[in-house]
């Protein structure tokens, strides 16, 4: 899920939690509401972390470079 289907799912949920009045026979719509705004948040909170990932910074190019070089010895 992007970025923005979560704040989409947050924003449904908040208007079907705070601004609706309706009644539905066997829904609670106010709970759906709640169930959006969460599912909502953890995207939010997952693809952060998963984005925060992405931006880790290569090592500076000041770094020392180590080369390892692997050397075969063939006993006879």
């Amino acid at each position: 899920m992007g970025i923005g289907w979560c704040i989409g799912l947050l924003a449904l949920g908040g208007i079907l939690t705070f601004a609706v009045d309706w009644q539905m026979a066997g829904v609670n719509l106010h709970l759906v509401g709640l169930i959006l705004m969460a599912v909502g948040i953890i995207g939010i909170a997952a693809y952060v972390s998963i984005f925060k990932r992405r931006r880790m910074q290569p090592p500076s190019p000041a770094a020392p470079v180590v080369e390892e070089t692997h050397r075969m010895h063939y006993d006879d």
